[in-house]
């Protein structure tokens, strides 16, 4: 691979679409490219590492303000290892209450399909129960960890 990517060798070697590599550049998770003499826009390696932080990050769960400051603190290049570490623990907070949510769907829905029989009545117990507002699985909290200016 050259040293020099086009946004589309950018996004693939990612799997990233094009469209998201350039909405993380306009907000600034990606450092501005340099560019060819003809202005197309050149990305280097350290694009292509920080792309795949962004992503693999995102899938994990964390916001663009939380990635945004873990971007912060690995690019002050003295990775405050504790804060690094409340972050992640934060986010497996809000991993494990979106764990207990999920279950707690799961068994709403298992309850409401087993008081269905399937046959032709005049009410679904699934419908009526949607209908009266039965599935109300607590909200996910909101994450406690506050970037610091």
């Amino acid at each position: 691979m050259s040293t020099a990517l086009t946004i589309g060798a950018l996004a693939k070697a990612t799997g990233t679409k094009v469209e998201t590599a350039r909405y993380y550049e306009r907000i600034g998770l990606l450092p501005p490219p340099g560019r060819s003499p003809g202005g197309q826009r050149h990305f280097a390696p350290d694009h292509l590492k920080r792309l795949n932080f962004v992503r693999r990050s995102r899938g994990l769960g964390f916001s663009l303000d939380e990635i945004r400051t873990l971007l912060g603190l690995a690019d002050k290049g003295e990775e405050n290892c504790d804060k690094v570490r409340r972050i992640a623990l934060d986010q497996l907070d809000q991993i494990a209450h979106k764990i207990a949510d999920l279950q707690s769907m799961q068994r709403v829905l298992s309850d409401m399909a087993a008081r269905c029989t399937g046959a032709t009545v005049p009410d679904c117990p699934i419908l009526d129960a949607l209908f009266a507002g039965v599935i109300s699985p607590a909200p996910s909290r909101p994450s406690r960890y506050r970037p610091r200016p």
